[in-house]
């Protein structure tokens, strides 16, 4: 966006318009990667994927002031090393007008399993086959069909619920023998507790009621799920009004903290007043040790903690 005509003001680009061809041997790493880096899961799926189909997102660099045709690598340490594995001189990069590393390491967002589906799909209606996706992605084609299936069962409503949530695979098959109502409820739980995990999602399955549950092959006879099942249902009645009290209490804890705190200070004014003292204790002696016990209060709510 630029300015009026006159305006001094511009928007600052935070790239460079064009990208720069370099050899590896001009990039210089802001980082050293420990050796274990490469013997993780992620490195293997990043060569496997440079192998496949090339370089998808471009390293960002920024010019050495003070070395000219050197830079600076400010994101994509994995990339380039696996470039270096490949035995590939040359990269295309990004050039940044910011050399503030920060801004690319610290705020990483991870891809959700429902927006990796979609990836998986968008690549097949495409056309890019699925012995191929696997490959890029170092995982056996029997994943990639699985990830591609991922929402098959899921109701719109929680599928949209879920979709940047660290939400695993088998989470999903566990929300697939729900009704949709319920999975939207289900979905609704784990995020306000925060919980994504397959025993989490297990429990809420145990707590729902049969005319909620997709029909599915018998339990194993004689299981005790009956017991189970009423005991987790009034677990999670419970854990809802809690959470339900703890919200209220978080909209009113800065207020009523404050309030504390004037009259706990209110309080102590009065009680360094010896006229006031002296009327207590020849008027109202019960109150001057609770009034006292307020006033020599160090913090609001730690009183807890002195106690234990």
């Amino acid at each position: 966006m630029t300015g009026s005509s006159g305006s001094d003001k511009f928007v600052k680009l935070a790239f460079e318009n064009a990208a720069v061809t370099l050899k590896l041997d001009q990039i210089v790493a802001l980082k050293i990667l420990r050796p274990v880096v490469k013997s993780g899961k992620k490195y293997a799926q990043i060569v496997s994927s440079v192998r496949a189909i090339g370089l998808v997102e471009a390293p960002v660099v920024t010019p050495d002031r003070k070395k000219p045709g050197m830079y600076f690598l400010l994101d994509g340490h994995l990339r380039i090393e696996a470039l270096k594995d490949l035995n590939v001189n040359e990269v295309e990069c990004l050039v940044s007008t910011d050399d503030e590393s920060y801004t690319y390491n610290k705020r990483i967002s991870r891809l959700a399993a429902v927006q990796e589906h979609r990836m998986i799909m968008r690549a097949v209606d495409r056309g890019v086959s699925e012995d191929r996706i696997a490959e890029a992605l170092g995982l056996d084609v029997a994943t990639i069909r699985r990830r591609f299936r991922l929402l098959d069962g899921i109701c719109p409503e929680a599928a949209d619920l879920l979709k940047d949530t660290p939400c695993p695979m088998k989470v999903f098959d566990i929300l697939r023998q729900m009704a949709p109502m319920r999975q939207v409820e289900a979905a609704d739980l784990m995020i306000g507790q925060g919980n994504f995990s397959t025993m989490f999602a297990n429990c809420v399955l145990s707590a729902t009621p049969e005319k909620q549950r997709v029909p599915i092959a018998k339990a194993n006879p004689g299981s005790p799920t009956g017991a189970i099942s009423e005991q987790i249902a009034r677990m999670e009645r419970e854990l809802a009004s809690l959470q339900s009290q703890v919200k209220s209490v978080e909209e009113t804890y800065g207020v009523d903290n404050l309030h504390l705190t004037v009259a706990k200070g209110y309080v102590a004014k009065l009680l360094s007043n010896a006229r006031v003292v002296r009327w207590l204790i020849q008027n109202r002696q019960e109150y001057l040790p609770e009034l006292q016990s307020i006033a020599e209060i160090e913090k609001i709510g730690g009183s807890r903690e002195a106690a234990e």
